[in-house]
Order: C-alpha cells, then sequence, then structure tokens
C-alpha cells in the first residue's frame, strides 16, 4: 500500500509528537528571546527550521502553518517570497502558483487583487486560505519567531520594500536574508547592515570565500561537500552550519516511521554531518521532539 507525502506528514505529526519532553498539548510556543540567545550563545544547541512553514495540515507559505510553527515552539520558519506585477510582494514558492492554489499563471504576470481570487490548496484541495502577503508574515511573526527569507524576488523594488518593511515593523533582527550568491552579501550588507545574511555555499571554495566575508549567523551548506573539518572552521568563527533534511533524510525519517524507528532519519543525518546546528525539514515537529529527547534542544 503506497502512501501520500501529505498523509506520511500527517501521520509523523500525531506519531512523533509522543516522544517529545513536552506534551503535544502543552507545547510552549516559539520565544524569539530564548531563541536569540541559543542562535548566538549556544552552538551546541541544534535549531529547527520549517521549511516553508509548518505545513504538514496547513498549505505551505499560509499563514495557519506560519501559526502552527510558532504554536509548536519551532525556531525559524522559511518563506519564499516573490513579487506580483503590481510590485506587492507575497508568499509563494514557484514561479507559477498552477502547483498550489487554483489558479494558474506567474506571480509576476498577475497582480495583487488577481491572486487574491485564488485558494491556496492542501492535498491538491482547495482551502479556505489566501496567498498572503509578505507584510502579513511580518505581523504574524513579529515578536514570536525567526524567519528565513528565501529571497525569489529579483528586482531592486522588492528588495527596497523587503528591508522597509522590516524597518516599519522593527524586525531588522529577526530575519536572515538567505541568498544563493554569496558574492551579493555586501550589496544586501549596504542595504541595511542590521539584517543578518545567511550566504549559500556550494564548494569548499565557497566557503573560504565566505569566511573572508566577515561573520554571518549560519552558513548553508549541503552533504556533497561535507567534511567535519571544513564545518569546523565555520564553527569556529561563531557562524552556524546550516544544512537540509529536505529529500535525503527526510525521506529516511518517512521510511524510519513505517519500519517502528521514529528518529532514525533524523539521526541519518547527524551521523554524515555531526557539525550541524541549524536543520531544516518538512518535519519541524518531529525533529524537535527527537533533539529534545537526545538533549540537544532546550
Amino acid at each position: 500500500m503506497r502512501f501520500r507525502v501529505s498523509e506520511i506528514r500527517v501521520f509523523l505529526v500525531l506519531l512523533l509528537s509522543s516522544f517529545s519532553m513536552v506534551p503535544a498539548a502543552i507545547a510552549q510556543p516559539s520565544d524569539l528571546k530564548q531563541i536569540l540567545s541559543d542562535l548566538y550563545k549556544r552552538p551546541d544547541r541544534i535549531l529547527v527550521s520549517a521549511h516553508r512553514a509548518d505545513h504538514a495540515i496547513f498549505p505551505e507559505n499560509s499563514l495557519p502553518a506560519i501559526g502552527k510553527a510558532i504554536e509548536a515552539g519551532i525556531d525559524i520558519v522559511e518563506l519564499d517570497v516573490r513579487e506580483t506585477r503590481d510590485k506587492v510582494l507575497v508568499l509563494m514558492h514557484d514561479e507559477k502558483v498552477d502547483r498550489t492554489t487554483t489558479g494558474k499563471g506567474a506571480v509576476s504576470d498577475l497582480s495583487y487583487k488577481e491572486l487574491q481570487e485564488f485558494y491556496l490548496l492542501q492535498d491538491g484541495k482547495p482551502t479556505g486560505n489566501r496567498i498572503p502577503t509578505f507584510e502579513e508574515a511580518l505581523k504574524k511573526t513579529k515578536g514570536h519567531i525567526l524567519i528565513d527569507i528565501d529571497f525569489k524576488a529579483e528586482t531592486q523594488t522588492a528588495k527596497d520594500e523587503t528591508y522597509r518593511l522590516l524597518r516599519k515593523y522593527g524586525m531588522e533582527r529577526q530575519v536572515f536574508l538567505f541568498i544563493y550568491d554569496y558574492k551579493e552579501a555586501t550589496e544586501y550588507r549596504a542595504l541595511d547592515p542590521r539584517v543578518p545574511i545567511m550566504p549559500r555555499a556550494y564548494k569548499d571554495e565557497d566557503v573560504h570565500a565566505i569566511l573572508q566575508m566577515g561573520r554571518f549567523p549560519a552558513v548553508h551548506v549541503d552533504e556533497t561537500f561535507y567534511s567535519d573539518t571544513l564545518m569546523g572552521s565555520i564553527r569556529a568563527t561563531g557562524m552556524r552550519v546550516w544544512i537540509n533534511a529536505l529529500g535525503k533524510y527526510d525521506e529516511l525519517e518517512e521510511k524510519a516511521v513505517r519500519d517502528g524507528s521514529p528518529g532514525d532519519g533524523f539521526a541519518s543525518l547527524l551521523k554524515d554531518a555531526s557539525q550541524a546546528n541549524f536543520i531544516q525539514t518538512d518535519y519541524p515537529e518531529q525533529l524537535l521532539a527527537w533533539l529534545r529527547k537526545k538533549g540537544l534542544h532546550r
């Protein structure tokens, strides 16, 4: 019998919540002050990022999925930011809305008003949720949880508006701006040096170049060039090593749950990447529960 990914996610949520040191019914919500303290002062604690927010039972990049992450005590939500035709910043992973909504077309070709005619999908079915703006996401998260801004809007107007909104809500220190080309870090820092940048490294040489650019809160790496020595050089500077469980390790975790060994997928990740202390996953509540059980999270 084959299960859909969405069914596996819901099953994981229900099953693995029982492994948390804090029962799901009385789970403590995200505490921004504590998260920031752990981020910069407790490198021994592995922080958890919810990929596209906590979307096991709510649509990805939706306000309810963000709220679920906060309610569950997750450290950071990863949100994808794009720009509409009329220059409104919205949350949407794909270039087009076809996969995740009842509509069709590219975000950049549609106005915000047109986008609001569509409903977000969950497991292929329409929900009552619409595509949120980036500003709505900021209001939802302010004072609660870190945001990893996966910035997919390429225009200068989008950059300027992002920084304007961060200043408007006083959230310059509550975000990471994830950039795919580390060479652009200087440009983004010039826009507002208070906004933390998280650069992406694709190979050893990138890590060495990033280390020469000053301190970042984290460096995004992957297992293709991972080595304890190289990652140790990142951590020696006080920066965190961000790695994804997405794909390989999340799939191992799905199998581990089916086999009655929850946590084995996450254990495999840390066996392969022992220096990682920031993990992004599609199963944030389950990872948080497992880390707490192992004494690797507060």
